[in-house]
């Protein structure tokens, strides 16, 4: 079956730089996605855009590259609730890979046990209404009603100014709640002010709630490092992804978002989001905790 891309869908950038910053050993890149291929693992019919393919073997190569030791597969909305594409890579990895899925509530318990089988340890929750449809809030509770045995967790996807109304929830969920992207908040208003302040007043009263501290590329106002020098990539996200990275150094996470699905400006190095890193997380221990402890903890144990 043969696929069309996005009217302007950027691909994935295939020349990415080796990170100057050395990744501690069993670094994992604890969020990212893998695309068909379509001739293999087909989009589904209801998905709001279409990609390039970006392969479970591409994937891993970039994990070599960068200096990964292990990655994290969230399923794309692009594929919905058929999870093949991404079961496909788990058992490619050997062991180096877990995953995150997206199922609706007719998910039968005997797939969930074969997909825990797999690697999967997570079912994802998207709020984005331009990249999902609309999904009654009983039946996600009845989804993480039924993945808490397994010992899952629900990654949720939103944005800032949602939060509100989403926060009772979040907050009520029966299980280990992760944030994509510190809930996209808008990086031109102060890290202290009011909307990314309920965010870390809802992290600081719930100690279920994590959060990724990824995607720089995408919540930047400032742009990217062509701009302005390598050293100053993104350089408007780091107060935001810095306060949640020392204060809440045991509940975060970090992924390059690889093949970086929906960027309308430019396409990032995945070397430089890397080099990103010890911006964030300005001591050996943060970034220990944040690159291996912390997702060893949530997804391996």
């Amino acid at each position: 079956m043969e696929f069309i891309k996005t009217p302007g869908w950027l691909d994935w950038f295939d020349r990415p730089s080796r990170p100057t910053f050395k990744l501690p050993a069993g670094a994992v890149d604890a969020h990212c996605h893998v695309f068909g291929p379509g001739a293999i693992f087909p989009y589904a019919p209801e998905r709001k855009y279409t990609p390039c393919d970006a392969s479970k073997d591409q994937l891993f190569a970039l994990r070599d590259h960068l200096g990964f030791d292990k990655n994290v597969i969230v399923q794309a909305t692009c594929h919905g609730s058929d999870n093949r594409a991404l079961l496909d890579a788990l058992l490619a990895a050997e062991g180096r890979a877990r995953g995150v899925v997206t199922v609706k509530r007719g998910v039968t318990d005997e797939e969930l046990k074969m997909m825990h089988a797999a690697g999967v340890r997570g079912v994802r929750f998207n709020f984005l209404k331009r990249l999902a449809d609309f999904t009654p809030r009983y039946e996600l509770v009845e989804i993480a009603q039924r993945i808490a045995p397994l010992g899952w967790h629900v990654v949720v996807y939103f944005e800032a100014q949602d939060l509100p109304e989403l926060h009772e929830f979040f907050t009520t969920l029966p299980t280990i709640v992760v944030v994509d992207h510190m809930g996209r908040p808008d990086v031109s208003k102060p890290v202290d002010g009011q909307e990314f302040g309920l965010f870390v007043k809802m992290m600081q009263d719930h100690p279920h709630i994590w959060s990724k501290v990824s995607c720089p590329e995408r919540l930047s106002v400032s742009g990217p490092p062509a701009l302005h020098g390598e050293q100053h990539a993104y350089r408007d996200v780091v107060p935001f992804a810095k306060k949640l990275v020392e204060t809440f150094p045991e509940r975060v996470l970090w992924g390059t978002d690889w093949p970086h699905p929906n960027l309308k400006s430019h396409m990032p190095d995945d070397g430089l989001l890397v080099d990103f890193i010890p911006g964030i997380a300005s001591t050996a221990e943060l970034q220990h905790k944040l690159l291996v402890d912390n997702p060893q903890r949530l997804y391996w144990n």
